[in-house]
């Protein structure tokens, strides 16, 4: 069966429903089609220990469309072929009834990495790997995590046409666009953990959370050396997201992957992303220009250095 552009797309836009929220496992989607094409069932791995999605697409399937008969499966991820915290894939897959598989990227875990193959083959389903850009980028914090133990660093910043991202009394807060900040504050909804220094936390006292739809398997995450905080500070006072606090940002890290946090967003200032950058651990830069320019005022002066009309300007860097 032959996919077009928008099918593939829908299967990727399914699997980033579960972005930052499925840790350990990474974000899936998947279809299910008749032999002639028509989708009846669609589904993507909502969290740990429940459905995976070539399961929740069989449901959705038998929910909507029983009377239909499936006949192809298309999943972001190639199906497991072991059981974890639920059944292997591979086995639903099979009880279902489906004749051919087509994932679009293996999966990077040694315990089922190209091993769909041979589990469908024996009961005589065609299984195709249909390699996918977009759908490996989905999957490169758990596949970093589970190649290395620790997670995928994504580090942000804001600065202004002078190189600032703070002015010369450590203000740095509001330097972008309220547009910035919702893309940042979509960003947040889509990873594990948002990670800044202690002092972020002393002097923006910052919720750490989405400003959109709420993620509440968001962990935020404080380095701080000497440990002192003000304890009346947001991210303790909420009573919302949790919040953990390292010593030091390898520490964090370690510890973060043992949890099984795949995506990390550090958004801690110049300090910490230095000590990330000098740890060799980070993954993707994430710099948002402003057409600003601070000088020795104060940054809540620097809006009328504004350059005009333009834009924060998005730079994103994969090392």
């Amino acid at each position: 069966m032959e996919f077009s552009t928008d099918t593939l797309n829908r299967a990727l836009e399914l699997a980033r429903l579960g972005e930052g929220h499925t840790r350990p496992n990474p974000p899936v989607g998947a279809m299910l089609f008749t032999a002639r094409g028509k989708c009846i069932g669609e589904g993507y791995h909502r969290k740990a220990g429940e459905n995976h999605a070539e399961v929740e697409a069989i449901e959705d399937w038998k929910r909507r469309n029983p009377k239909s008969k499936p006949d192809t499966l298309l999943v972001t991820l190639e199906p497991c072929s072991k059981p974890g915290k639920v059944g292997a894939c591979t086995d639903a897959i099979i009880l279902a009834g489906i004749k051919h598989v087509t994932y679009l990227c293996t999966d990077p875990n040694p315990k089922n990495r190209n091993k769909a193959h041979d589990a469908l083959a024996a009961y005589g389903i065609t299984c195709k790997h249909l390699p996918c850009e977009e759908a490996e980028a989905l999957i490169r914090p758990f596949a970093k995590r589970v190649k290395t133990g620790i997670p995928y660093v994504t580090v942000k910043l804001a600065m202004t046409l002078d190189g600032k991202i703070a002015d010369n009394w450590g203000d740095g807060k509001w330097i972008s666009s309220e547009e910035s900040r919702i893309a940042t504050g979509k960003l947040r909804e889509r990873v594990d953990a948002i990670m800044v220094g202690a002092g972020t936390v002393r002097k923006d006292d910052p919720s750490l959370l989405s400003h959109g739809k709420p993620n509440p398997d968001l962990v935020r995450v404080v380095v701080s050396r000497s440990g002192r905080l003000p304890a009346e500070a947001q991210i303790f006072m909420d009573g919302k997201n949790r919040t953990l606090v390292f010593d030091n940002p390898h520490t964090a890290l370690v510890e973060l992957g043992r949890m099984g946090m795949n995506h990390v967003l550090c958004e801690g200032g110049a300090t910490l992303a230095t000590s990330l950058v000098e740890l060799g651990v980070v993954d993707e830069w994430l710099t948002v220009l402003c057409p600003k320019v601070i000088g020795e005022r104060h940054i809540r002066d620097a809006a009328v250095l504004g350059a005009g009309k333009l834009k924060d300007l998005h730079i994103c860097l994969r090392v």
